[in-house]
């Protein structure tokens, strides 16, 4: 009796093992003594090689740091702006189609805005901890250097509209950032909130925003230079050069230690945060502002870095913007390609002291607009 039960279920279970079509195991592979053949790694595609300087003029550059410029972008498709923030004096522009374009995307470069603006309205404070999740917060300098998304929405959640645009007015977007430059095309500002994703998106991303170089770079030196505004000029003869006297757009009302408060965001961007490939040096530190987002409009990826360095002579502004249909383009590439320019000129010692004293600056520039730059809401005045 046992034995024909345990026919009868060995046969079920064979049964069963063919119903569920479970193969027998196979036999181990013969050993021929050959390697397997190795992968070959899988080359990333570079960008197709491009002369961002084809069509340049170049009269009244400063050749030094437009060679530095040219280098450092190489064959990338951008451009490289570069102004002494203490004037407005634009020194080169690389790529200058680009440059005085109608402008693109700011990307994560609006939360510089976005930070004055919640500063100055006292939204938050340098260490005010804000949530972005449960158990996540970020204080000011860290979601600037690490250029925290969710942070930037939630202030401009809480900043509203008007406030944002108001302040976005006030440095700079929206117009033409030059004086006289020819071909130069501004930027534009939305009159109302993004359909998507509403205020929070356009203080995070940029949407609603388009911005130029030249706007970006005049916005970073009026933060170099301490909350002076001026107008970009671009002398292009010697004569220019010399009779060059800065002019004032309209004065900036920002918080007393607002521009204070975020160097030290855009300072950790380049020692720990989004704009390492930039490189620190102690000696000669970097602050800036990465951005990294598509164009829709354009359908083209963008990489910005607007940065300026710390240094006892010859402070520059150096805004990079990058533009591709490819995964090279970034705010982190863009910040090496600034680096470059930083490292090109120290080595050849151009932010070293002058042995012979500069000639004097008119110590009141030139103020060209006296009024407010923009129409203060009701209830902001």
């Amino acid at each position: 009796m046992k034995k024909l039960f345990l026919a009868l279920l060995l046969a079920g279970l064979i049964y069963n093992a063919e119903a569920l079509d479970v193969q027998p195991a196979k036999k181990p592979a013969r050993k021929t003594g050959r390697k397997p053949a190795a992968r070959k790694p899988v080359a990333r595609k570079l960008p197709p090689p491009v002369d961002p300087t084809y069509g340049d003029n170049v009269d009244g550059d400063d050749l030094t740091v437009r060679r530095a410029a040219a280098d450092a972008l190489g064959t990338i498709p951008g451009s490289v702006v570069v102004v002494d923030p203490s004037n407005g004096r634009i020194l080169t522009m690389v790529n200058q189609k680009l440059g005085l374009a109608s402008g693109f995307i700011p990307c994560s470069t609006v939360k510089l805005i976005t930070a004055l603006a919640a500063l100055t309205e006292n939204v938050v404070s340098k260490n005010t901890n804000v949530y972005t999740s449960r158990y996540v917060s970020y204080n000011l300098t860290q979601a600037l250097a690490r250029s925290n998304n969710q942070y930037f929405n939630i202030l401009g959640t809480r900043l509203g509209f008007d406030r944002v645009h108001h302040y976005a007015e006030m440095l700079g977007l929206g117009e033409t950032a030059g004086l006289d430059i020819a071909g130069e095309q501004p930027g534009s500002l939305t009159s109302e909130p993004p359909k998507n994703g509403g205020v929070g998106m356009m203080t995070s991303f940029g949407t609603g925003i388009s911005m130029t170089p030249l706007e970006l770079a005049a916005l970073l030196s009026a933060i170099a230079n301490g909350g002076t505004l001026y107008y970009l000029q671009y002398p292009r003869t010697q004569e220019e050069i010399d009779q060059f006297t800065p002019k004032v757009k309209h004065p900036l009302q920002l918080a007393a230690s607002g521009i204070d408060d975020i160097k030290i965001g855009m300072r950790g961007a380049v020692d720990f945060g989004t704009a390492r490939q930039a490189g620190y040096d102690p000696g000669e530190p970097i602050l800036g502002k990465t951005g990294t987002c598509t164009d829709f409009q354009s359908a083209n990826k963008m990489g910005w870095f607007g940065s300026f360095n710390e240094v006892g002579a010859h402070q520059l502004v150096v805004v990079v913007m990058l533009t591709g249909s490819r995964g090279y383009v970034s705010g982190p590439i863009a910040s090496g390609v600034a680096g470059g320019v930083y490292k090109r000129l120290s080595a050849q010692r151009y932010f070293a002291a002058d042995s012979i004293l500069p000639k004097k600056r008119p110590d009141f520039p030139e103020i060209l607009s006296t009024s407010p730059c923009c129409n203060t809401p009701a209830h902001l005045r």
